[in-house]
């Protein structure tokens, strides 16, 4: 049997293809561009005649950043905040999604604690609390500041609650036939059928930690411990030349900001953009994990 189409189902799909193209266009040329001047030369570059593919090709604006240690030292910064912050948002948000995913009779104040994080959604105690917070504490200029704000992702609680009231009954009862606790039934049971979920938040706590720039420019009381995105917001500053050697300037010559903070922004965005395809296929792996079979 063959299928026709009518004339409205087509037109859907053309404008359906097109709009989505035009969509998928309008995100991806800037991210061209940006490239595009990165790789340009600097007269090129600085005379704006760069659009999407770049004029003058030259990697000196990759090599003078690679080569620039304070942009090395954000990177490293921010890397250590994606471990650090990614593992206490995850081990939180499993340890407070367990128990609040269950039913009333099981965990009488369920509803009770649910409301306090979901009003913490809603509400928050601004910014000069928070400072004062931080100060008093004494992770004031640290990592610590970093992480600790917001080891606690309330909608990835929410989230990861929702998935474990989905997950069948019958199986946590089955577990507890056996003998089984709630550190076995939470590690050997909830924990592999929720996988997806799992990359799903991880994916968020990475995003999050990773972009997040304005704690830092709050929080750290010196240049040398920004993250690498509060590093890049400095970089519109103009560079005093009085301090450098004979070879920084000569480096200096062959690029100019605009392909500077380019290749910044490129560099900045591979590691969230490398890490897409292994969470793509971890959520097909975890899919399959997660599935009831007969």
């Amino acid at each position: 049997m063959v299928y026709k189409m009518s004339w409205g189902r087509r037109a859907f799909v053309i404008f359906n293809y097109s709009f989505l193209t035009v969509l998928s266009l309008i995100c991806v040329i800037p991210l061209l561009h940006t490239a595009a001047i990165s790789l340009s030369s600097a007269s090129a570059a600085a005379s704006g005649a760069v659009k999407v593919l770049p004029i003058g090709f030259s990697w000196s604006a990759y090599q003078y950043v690679l080569n620039k240690v304070e942009f090395l030292r954000a990177f490293g910064v921010s890397v250590e905040r994606v471990f650090l912050g990614v593992l206490i948002n995850t081990i939180l948000t499993v340890l407070l999604a367990y128990p609040l995913s269950k039913e009333q009779q099981n965990f009488r104040r369920r509803t009770f604690y649910v409301w306090i994080f979901v009003v913490t959604m809603l509400f928050s105690g601004g910014l000069i609390p928070t400072y004062v917070t931080i100060k008093t504490t004494g992770v004031m200029d640290s990592i610590w500041a970093l992480v600790l704000p917001g080891a606690v992702p309330v909608f990835n609680v929410v989230m990861l609650l929702n998935f474990f009231r989905g997950l069948p009954k019958e199986l946590e009862e089955s577990a507890k036939i056996d003998g089984a606790g709630h550190w076995v039934t939470l590690l050997k049971i909830y924990m592999p059928l929720s996988m997806p979920a799992l990359a799903t938040i991880t994916l968020f706590a990475t995003v999050g930690h990773w972009n997040s720039w304005f704690d830092g420019i709050i929080y750290m009381n010196r240049p040398e411990h920004y993250p690498l995105q509060s590093f890049l917001q400095t970089v519109v500053i103009p560079q005093d030349f009085r301090n450098l050697t004979a070879e920084q300037v000569n480096a200096i010559s062959r690029v100019s900001n605009r392909t500077v903070n380019a290749a910044q922004i490129i560099i900045s965005m591979l590691p969230i953009v490398l890490l897409y395809p292994f969470l793509q296929k971890f959520f097909m792996k975890g899919i399959t994990l997660g599935s009831v079979k007969e």
